[in-house]
């Protein structure tokens, strides 16, 4: 019945971890949201956390996606190789218990640049699956590390991760900048002015000094700080594009952060294209379509 789950969809990760029962037919039919990420459990940990999620949810077979199939989670599900395909992730799931599947993550293997992701593929698929997004196409994702990836004809064929929300975090909390960036951050002339510093820099540990001389010799307000590092910050993520003029950027995730990363795209020139909410679950949706 199109009324009744017919499995539990997880996206689990590093902090926190969403569970949904979802039917047949790909509705949302209950779901919970908690702190219970990977760093919360030790290995051993996990069967007693899917006993409590089928308690919470139904006894129904999990599919769950994120770092709980990292190193640092349950199991670790070996990464498919780029270009990568929906049908490449479902086929390689690891199952570490009967009933249970974990979604691996893609890796770029080839080349001179390796890198890795797991959770943001699915809520590539996922858009691609709903019709948000064409088969070929710019995505960014923004978190603490924010992903560029593209697509050719539904395919992940490359990515870059950039560590730009962490080193903000480590900016705030360590070094000369410690103490001077306790501020709101948020879309206004200090943010715009660092997007712009950002997109010209050449040497961006010199351009975040910037933040204390301007402090120093009252070119910047205390107030007005920890959104201008933030700007440079975003703004040199993005200026690494070379081809943001030439077709749409689609954020996945909304929010804040996307809200700054989308003010600061159409600073470049870009064309920002917020994606809505729901990639993840139909993302998963479209492995669990595809079950044997």
């Amino acid at each position: 019945m199109g009324d009744r789950p017919a499995y539990i969809a997880v996206d689990w990760g590093t902090t926190n971890r969403r569970a949904f029962a979802v039917s047949e037919a790909g509705v949302i039919l209950d779901s919970l949201d908690d702190e219970r990420g990977v760093l919360a459990l030790k290995p051993d940990a996990y069967p007693a956390e899917i006993a409590a999620l089928r308690a919470r949810l139904g006894a129904h077979p999990i599919i769950a996606v994120g770092m709980i199939g990292s190193n640092r989670g349950w199991q670790a599900a070996p990464y498919v190789a780029a270009p990568a395909t929906l049908t490449a992730l479902a086929e390689a799931c690891l199952e570490p218990a009967p009933g249970i599947r974990i979604v691996p993550g893609v890796a770029l293997r080839g080349g001179g640049r390796p890198d890795v992701m797991r959770g943001e593929e699915i809520q590539v698929f996922g858009a691609i699956g709903a019709g948000a997004v064409p088969a070929t196409a710019l995505f960014c994702q923004p978190g603490t590390h924010n992903k560029w990836i593209e697509t050719v004809d539904g395919a992940i064929t490359d990515f870059t991760t950039v560590m730009t929300g962490e080193f903000f975090a480590l900016l705030r909390a360590h070094g000369i900048l410690a103490g001077t960036l306790d501020g709101t951050v948020g879309d206004g002339a200090p943010f715009r002015a660092g997007v712009r510093r950002g997109l010209a820099s050449r040497n961006l540990a010199a351009t975040l000094f910037e933040v204390r001389s301007g402090l120093l010799l009252d070119r910047l307000a205390p107030e007005d700080a920890a959104a201008h590092a933030s700007g440079i910050l975003i703004g040199a993520d993005i200026g690494t594009r070379d081809d943001l003029r030439r077709r749409p950027v689609h954020l996945l995730g909304g929010g804040r952060l996307g809200a700054l990363y989308a003010a600061a795209i159409t600073e470049a020139g870009g064309d920002p294209v917020i994606v809505p909410d729901g990639s993840t679950t139909a993302g998963i949706h479209a492995i669990w379509s595809l079950r044997a």
